[in-house]
């Protein structure tokens, strides 16, 4: 196969950044195709409120994602959403291990943390359910941790204008 022909993988980490280093990540995990199997997003007419009731793949990645609180104590899980595709959170390295160089890509802390997950959630349903990738977005200021937080915590609401609403 002629070289310009082979679709290279798109790179979406930050090239030369420690991803293992002290700091606040916003996470987006997908699931393959967007497939609606972690929950059912449910709103109330009379209320204005939404319900959500996690189904069984996403009882296992809630369990998954309660355990990276226990298991790790270097990292925290402060805030996170299980919405009907993706998973949303907040995750704190709050306290550096390993080595005194920069990782690799590839054991850093974020990267090998949702490797991990994504995997032990597999091995439990039975079925690779997660997209290859995954996004994040370094959280900088307090100011982009509360939008972030608000952002969390209305997904449910507009779930219906999410960008991953299929």
């Amino acid at each position: 196969m002629e070289y310009n022909k082979i679709q290279k993988r798109k790179e979406i980490r930050i090239k030369e950044y420690n991803y293992s280093q002290l700091g606040m990540y916003f996470i987006t995990i997908c699931t393959k195709n967007r497939k609606c199997i972690l929950s059912n997003i449910i709103f109330k007419e009379k209320t204005n409120e939404t319900q959500s009731n996690l189904l069984y793949e996403g009882k296992v990645a809630d369990k998954y994602i309660k355990s990276i609180n226990k298991t790790y104590e270097n990292i925290c899980i402060s805030y996170y959403v299980i919405m009907p595709n993706h998973i949303h959170m907040i995750c704190e390295i709050i306290e550096e291990k390993g080595s005194s160089g920069t990782p690799t890509p590839t054991n850093a802390i974020i990267p090998s943390l949702i490797s991990t997950f994504k995997r032990l959630t597999n091995k439990e349903i039975n079925n690779k359910i997660w997209q290859r990738n995954y996004y994040e977005h370094i959280i900088r200021n307090e100011r982009e941790y509360i939008e972030i937080i608000q952002y969390i915590n209305n997904n449910p609401i507009n779930w219906n204008k999410d960008k991953y609403f299929i």
